[in-house]
């Protein structure tokens, strides 16, 4: 029972820090691996233009990283 405790309380611990992290940054979490651009593809969908919601986000995006 002690290690479940100790486990459970180490897994609190990081689930705190991770938010802490979130609303100091204020950005999602993201994977380390590139995600579906490192199989060598743009984006999801089959589409061959993205519709207007997602070019908005993609100017915020591109404008945030500058």
């Amino acid at each position: 029972m002690k290690v479940f405790i100790i486990t459970f309380a180490v897994f609190l611990l990081m689930i705190f820090l991770m938010s802490i992290g979130y609303i100091v940054k204020r950005r999602s979490i993201h994977g380390s691996c590139g995600g579906i651009a490192g199989l060598g593809l743009d984006k999801v969908c089959d589409c061959p233009e993205p519709c207007e919601a997602r070019k908005k986000r993609m100017a915020r995006e591109k404008n945030r990283i500058l």
